[in-house]
C-alpha cells in the first residue's frame, strides 16, 4: 500500500503547532484527553480544506475556531445526557404510543405528507426529539423544522378532515387593509 502525501506545508504547520494547539484544547475542555481527541478531529477537517485555508495565510486560526465550535458541539451534546445513579428497572409504557403504532390510520395519513415534513413530524411527535435535535439529525435549520412541521400538520389536518379548509390568517398590508 502506498502512503497518501501530505499536501505541501501540512505536516510543516502541524509539527510546528500541535503543541500550542493541544494547549488550546487543554484550555476549553480542562481535560488533556479531550484537548487530544479535539486537536485530533480539527487537524482532520483542516486537513480536507488545507488548499483552501493555507491560501489565506492563516490556518492557525482556521484551527482554533474549528476546536471552539466543535467543543460547543460536543459541550451541547453532552449537556442533554442527563446521568442517574441507578438504571431504571424497565421501560415506561406509554399507552399514546401503542395506540399510535396499532394504529394503521395513523401511519396511513403520514403516507400523504411529503417525505422532510414526515421525518419532522416522527421526530418530533413519535420520537420525542425537540427542534434543536431534529435539525442536527435532518441537517437543518431550527426554522425550517419549525416550517415543515407546520406545513406537514396542515397538511395532516386536510387529509384527516376532508372538505374542511383551515382557516386563513388575516394579513395587514402597509395600507391597513385587510386581506384573507
Amino acid at each position: 500500500m502506498c502512503p497518501v502525501a501530505e499536501p505541501d506545508g501540512f505536516e510543516q504547520f502541524v509539527s510546528e503547532r500541535a503543541t500550542a494547539l493541544t494547549r488550546y484544547g487543554f484550555v476549553l475542555t480542562g481535560n488533556p484527553h479531550d484537548a487530544a481527541d479535539l486537536v485530533q478531529e480539527a487537524l482532520v477537517r483542516l486537513r480536507g480544506a488545507w488548499g483552501r485555508v493555507r491560501r489565506r495565510d492563516d490556518p492557525e486560526a482556521y484551527v482554533r475556531t474549528t476546536m471552539a465550535r466543535l467543543h460547543v458541539s460536543w459541550w451541547r451534546k453532552r449537556r442533554r445526557e442527563r446521568l442517574v445513579e441507578a438504571v431504571p428497572e424497565g421501560w415506561a409504557t406509554d399507552p399514546g404510543i401503542e395506540r399510535a403504532e396499532e394504529d394503521i390510520g395513523v401511519w396511513r395519513a403520514l403516507s400523504v405528507v411529503p417525505p422532510r415534513q414526515r421525518a419532522v413530524l416522527v421526530l418530533r411527535y413519535y420520537e420525542g426529539l425537540g427542534d434543536d435535535a431534529i435539525a442536527e439529525r435532518l441537517r437543518v435549520s431550527r426554522a425550517t423544522v419549525r416550517s415543515q412541521a407546520l406545513r406537514g400538520l396542515r397538511t395532516l389536518r386536510e387529509h384527516l378532515t376532508p372538505g374542511a379548509a383551515p382557516p386563513q390568517p388575516e394579513i395587514l398590508t402597509t395600507e391597513r387593509r385587510r386581506h384573507v
